[in-house]
């Protein structure tokens, strides 16, 4: 019984040697595989572009006339912002002179009444 016990103690012992246990496919299942992965890639893309390419057509004269409309729209919003600016520079300038014009004024106004002050003061 004694060869038994050692037999059993060597492989499950504390002293027995340590096995690591792998499992690996061929080299010829990883290449395989990895081509099987390329051409259902392939395939779904092909797919996608080949099968829509009708789809894709109508959607680029779509999108190139819908661009053509937003840049005739861009052209009139610079068109009228050009406008506005010519305008608001126009009210400035002449918004100076009604100022310049208020200021001669109020120094008319100013004069003449320091002359009405003069003349009522000597006559009292």
């Amino acid at each position: 019984m004694k060869p038994v016990r050692r037999k059993i103690r060597r492989h499950f012992g504390l002293t027995a040697k340590q096995v690591a246990v792998r499992s690996r496919r061929p080299w010829y299942f990883q290449w395989l595989i990895s081509l099987l992965f390329v051409v259902v890639g392939y395939l779904v893309a092909y797919w996608q572009f080949a099968g829509s390419g009708e789809n894709l057509g109508e959607k680029l004269r779509q999108a190139t006339l819908e661009n053509q409309g937003l840049q005739t729209k861009v052209i009139q919003v610079e068109r009228q912002l050009q406008i506005e600016q010519s305008a608001q520079n126009n009210l400035e300038k002449q918004l100076n002179l009604v100022q310049d014009e208020n200021i001669h004024i109020k120094e008319d106004l100013f004069f003449y009444k320091n002359m009405l002050n003069n003349k009522k003061l000597p006559n009292r």
